[in-house]
């Protein structure tokens, strides 16, 4: 085995050549990892297991280390000569994880007191206008700001950056900043918008009866409706409203044609609101009236400013669709059909592969390919129907796609990074030569150095990690972000376990932080309510060396809790092995049954009881 070990050097011998010197030590000791699982040791390991010595099960930091002291110990136990070979070896037991918590450091800039694992926080819109926004995220716990460059331009991800400076250096504290750029994004292209309606539907309980009313406001023309109503609202002729007064009735026929009456329960300067008990659709073709001072006229206005609906498609198992190159020559009306944003990629594509939609919602197979259109049987829905709508993303899991991970966009935005960002995040990367093209791009502009982040999206990202992680070692730093969602896609949801733990594996042997990536915590950010799962979820992120939340309205409560389990965690777990911290919430066993009891009692808020050593409970 250690002979192989050694030699797999030789066979990696031109991609070592081109790490830095820094990294030099940590590529040897990846090198080595794949050569040792390259075979199966799971026989060897119980074996070794029955002499009471090491099975390798963590060996990742230090592998040559690690083989060299069990030859060394089976040396002694068979009564044999052994001569120490330590300084052969790129890494030990102790300088193996140093040099992780170094590169860590390096990259995702210090820890903070009690809790090794960063939190990385994706900054909303409103970060670049609201500097008080950015404070209340420092001040909850966040140590990494990410900006996303698909969304908002240049200048808004300057002023994220400058309050995101300004708030760290007030708090005392070193943020990193990460810009994540957008890459060759495969996506749904766009649809024909569908009818403009405004749906009024009242609030019913159990047995259908309304409990509370739809409500509509109505304002003038020269007025934007608010798209923000909880219900909605439409413009109207200036003096048709003036007529309204508290109780008039606004008689209408609905789209349906149901026969409907709207009570005006408030007027102002600002227009006015009817309520109704009934659902009602409203277009601006539906005449809205209101009888005169005598009841005898009627005056009829029409609402105006109804949004469209947002185009879709409704797909069902077993529907053709057609992805087409052009979205202007697609084929006949009644066809399904959906262009899709990089059209270059459908010649690419082969007869037999799969096709995803929407995350992963709608799946299919491809049925007939052409260089300009894919008929794709849809294999994946409900039986009731999927909506699939514009700028979904595409997955392509069994076809071996030939893009530039950085796309002319990217290009443009890597100005911006080398001036203002940490640190890189490199999207849908998929071999080493995307690595060097970014590598580059930066070298050609300048600036302060920046670290780069491969994020693992794609199978072929996944299945040519290795050869990924030793290009990006000729960076000043370097990490991996397990970035779950599109991966979950690509490789499938039963595999995604399976995959996760071999990339924090490959990574812990190339001493390369992971940034454990997509909907952590994310029922928490949304509705302010976590599920059971995702804090299950969100506690193995103490395996990683960052945690990334994603933007939501209840972010900073997301950060506090998270902040909370990682500080928990790390008294139990760092990377894969478990710390046996005492566990006092269960008396001794012999202790009386009825003083176990009550311990249990006092103990079940807490599973763990305050230790001296750690800061909070």
């Amino acid at each position: 085995m250690r002979e192989q070990l050694l030699a797999s050097e030789q066979r990696w011998a031109e991609a070592l050549a081109r790490v830095r010197p820094q990294q030099r030590q940590s590529a040897r000791n990846l090198v080595h990892y794949l050569a040792l699982r390259s075979q199966d040791l799971r026989e060897l390991q119980t074996r070794l297991g029955w002499l009471g010595l090491s099975s390798l099960g963590r060996a990742e930091s230090h592998v040559l280390a690690a083989v060299d002291k069990l030859l060394g110990l089976l040396h002694r136990l068979t009564g044999q000569r052994w001569t120490d070979r330590s300084p052969e070896e790129p890494a030990s037991s102790v300088s193996g994880p140093q040099r992780l918590r170094e590169h860590t450091t390096a990259l995702l800039g210090p820890a903070q007191h009690d809790r090794d694992v960063r939190i990385m926080v994706t900054l909303p819109s409103e970060a670049a206008t609201d500097p008080g926004l950015v404070r209340e995220l420092i001040s909850a716990g966040m140590d990494v700001a990410r900006i996303n460059c698909a969304h908002d331009d240049a200048t808004a991800w300057t002023a994220m950056a400058r309050h995101v400076r300004r708030a760290a250096k007030a708090a005392q504290r070193e943020v990193k900043i990460l810009m994540d750029l957008g890459g060759p994004k495969i996506r749904t292209g766009a649809l024909p918008p569908g009818p403009a309606v405004l749906r009024l539907k009242p609030r019913r309980d159990a047995l259908g009866f309304a409990v509370q009313p739809a409500r509509l406001r109505l304002l003038p023309a020269d007025r934007l409706p608010d798209l923000r109503e909880v219900q909605g609202s439409v413009q109207v002729d200036p003096d048709w409203l003036q007529r309204l007064r508290v109780g008039t009735q606004i008689g209408l026929t609905d789209a349906r044609g149901k026969p409907r009456r709207l009570l005006v329960v408030e007027t102002g300067r600002a227009g006015a609101v009817a309520e109704t008990l009934q659902s009602c659709y409203l277009t601006p073709e539906v005449a809205l009236g209101v009888k005169g001072r005598h009841g005898h006229k009627v005056h009829v206005t029409y609402p105006g400013g109804i949004a469209p609906l947002p185009g879709a498609l409704t797909l069902y198992p077993g529907d053709m669709l057609q992805l087409v190159a052009d979205a202007d020559a697609a084929p006949p009306a009644q066809t399904l059909c959906m262009a899709c944003t990089l059209p270059e990629v459908l010649a690419q594509v082969r007869v037999g592969e799969r096709v995803w939609f929407d995350d992963g919602r709608i799946g299919g197979v491809v049925r007939q390919a052409t260089p300009h259109a894919l008929a794709v049987e849809i294999v994946q829905a409900r039986a009731s129907g999927e909506r699939l709508m514009p700028d979904k993303g595409i997955n392509f899991p069994d076809s071996e796609l030939h893009l530039p991970a950085l796309t002319a966009q990217d290009r443009q935005d890597l100005r911006t990074v080398a001036r203002v960002a940490d640190l890189v995040g490199l999207s849908f990367v998929q071999s080493p030569a995307d690595v060097q093209a970014l590598l580059q791009a930066l070298q050609g502009l300048g600036g302060r150095p920046v670290g780069v982040v491969l994020k693992i999206e794609t199978l072929r990202g996944f299945e040519n990690l290795p050869e990924l992680m030793l290009a990006a070692m000729a960076a000043p730093a370097a990490g991996v972000m397990i970035a779950r969602g599109d991966l979950a896609v690509e490789c499938g949801y039963e595999r995604l376990a399976e995959v996760q733990e071999e990339i924090l594996c490959c990574a812990e042997a190339a001493h390369m932080p992971v940034i454990w990536a997509t909907q952590v915590l994310e029922n928490l950010a949304r509705t302010g309510l976590p599920s059971r799962a995702e804090i299950s979820d969100a506690s193995m992120g103490v395996r990683a060396e960052c945690v990334m939340l994603n933007k939501g309205p209840f972010i900073t409560d997301a950060i506090r809790t998270l902040d909370d389990i990682l500080r928990r965690m790390a008294s139990h777990q760092h990377k894969k092995a478990p710390l046996l911290r005492a566990l006092r919430a269960w008396q001794s066993a012999e202790a009386p049954a009825s003083a176990r009891s009550a311990a249990g009692c006092r103990g079940h808020r807490h599973t763990v009881a305050p230790d001296p050593s750690a800061p909070r409970p």
